[in-house]
């Protein structure tokens, strides 16, 4: 990226540095010093933050909570986020961390070994892409990308600059989650040919916004970073941007990301072969775009299929949970609910096993629901990092997740059923339907490899 000379300048430097330390590295990528400071029994790797207000406050937090982590920036254009978050920060680990609005200055320095990427969806894929071109590794919080190009080009780019880059699809890790799944694989209730996936809520209206001048604690400018400038208004940030597509993803990857992918997981597919969606803004007539009601159909030829209903505004549980997944097979079905819990069941709806969450779970908390959990996850990550094993939730299983979720988008933003190629996810035939696949950028901030 760059729309001036002082982005250019940002990315020579940075181009350097990976080049630098590409090396000569211990592990691929490394360089001597570097692997010694962070492999070592009592050392630590080196943690930048972007984006830390609400869920990212608590990502920031949960790393500095890791014995063998350290956050030395703490980076956000809302410079009243910042604050909160390096006071708590310092609390944990009893050193304070940097003051970096701008997280590409983070990106400079040579002790940062990671950067988490928790800001809003249209800066995820361009800032992990500008980190692992810098020679860091990245934690990147779903949806991987804002639309399907992004996606793709961030697959590239780990893998050209050889980065560690784990998506925050956090369940992954939850161990009676993954202890499900394996039951599921092992036939516990024959083959699994159907994954319905649902999450619920209650939001309030968002209003209509107004134009006001931004206010003084922001820096709208690098907030908007990669996206075309719009005029600021009253009702958009913080959390609201979701709603609006030229920001935001909608409810289908803000949460069914996550659920989508334990879907996929669940029934070992890749790519889809059709993708339908019905929806749209309901209940409130205000500033919303995304679909506030959804259903996503996503079919996998004769594999099986999944099928993801979001309700935004009318909370009513599912399965007596308010977001979770149930399997459907040849000998029964399992539901995994919105905590570190599961059921199965026989043809006869019959129980005939029941694991239990062991920990206090609120999927009400949109900050910080599993901590404890999600720290299992980031360990996963840190084993990545120092041992070169893959992770758990690497960026390609990452983007094909968050790729199905973005095809039910489509889908419902063009009005048309897409008919997909199984060996890549592209949709086939289809103009109307491929305008969405990547998105205008402003000029000078477009992500390149």
């Amino acid at each position: 990226m760059k729309n001036n000379n002082s982005r250019r300048m940002f990315i020579k430097k940075s181009s350097a540095t990976a080049a630098a330390v590409a090396f000569g590295g211990i592990l691929p990528g490394f360089s001597a010093k570097n692997y010694n400071r962070i492999s070592g029994a009592n050392e630590k790797i080196a943690v930048a933050s972007m984006g830390v207000n609400s869920r990212g406050y608590a990502v920031a937090t949960n790393f500095a909570a890791q014995k063998n982590a350290e956050v030395i920036h703490v980076c956000d254009v809302d410079s009243r986020a910042a604050d909160k978050c390096i006071d708590a920060v310092e609390k944990i680990q009893n050193k304070r961390p940097n003051s970096t609005p701008d997280f590409r200055h983070a990106l400079e320095d040579k002790n940062v070994d990671v950067l988490i990427v928790t800001a809003p969806d249209h800066w995820h894929a361009p800032a992990a892409m500008l980190a692992c071109s810098a020679g860091k590794h990245v934690y990147l919080e779903k949806p991987c990308s804002h639309n399907p190009n992004e996606g793709e080009l961030l697959v590239k780019s780990a893998k050209k600059y050889n980065r560690v880059l784990q998506m925050g699809n956090q369940r992954r890790s939850w161990p009676n989650v993954a202890a499900a799944i394996a039951e599921l694989h092992a036939g516990v209730i024959g083959k699994p040919y159907y994954a319905k996936t649902w999450y619920t809520n209650n939001r309030a209206s968002i209003g209509i916004g107004k134009q006001a001048a931004v206010p003084t604690w922001l820096n709208y400018d690098l907030w908007q970073g990669p996206a075309p400038r719009r005029a600021f208004k009253d009702n958009l940030i913080h959390y609201n941007w979701h709603w609006f597509w030229h920001w935001g993803t909608g409810e289908a990857l803000n949460n069914g990301t996550h659920m989508v992918d334990l879907a996929r997981w669940g029934l070992q597919v890749d790519y889809p072969t059709k993708v339908s969606s019905t929806g749209g803004r309901f209940r409130y007539q205000d500033d919303w775009q995304t679909p506030d009601t959804q259903m996503i159909s996503i079919e996998f030829g004769n594999k099986g299929m999944i099928t993801w209903e979001g309700r935004s505004c009318n909370g009513k549980n599912n399965e007596g949970t308010s977001t979770g997944i149930t399997f459907y097979a040849e000998n029964g079905s399992m539901t995994i609910e919105s905590g570190n819990a599961y059921k199965i069941h026989d043809l006869k709806n019959n129980l005939i096993k029941e694991v239990k969450n062991e920990r206090v779970i609120n999927t009400s908390n949109l900050v910080d629901p599993a901590q404890e959990l999600d720290a299992l996850h980031i360990q996963n990550f840190f084993e990545g990092i120092k041992t070169g094993k893959a992770v758990i939730s690497d960026i390609e299983s990452g983007h094909q997740s968050t790729l199905l979720v973005q095809l039910g988008n489509i889908a419902q933003r063009s009005g048309r059923t897409l008919h997909i190629d199984p060996t890549n996810g592209h949709i086939k035939n289809d103009r109307e339907a491929m305008k969405y696949w990547s998105r205008e950028y402003e000029k000078g901030w477009e992500p390149t490899i």
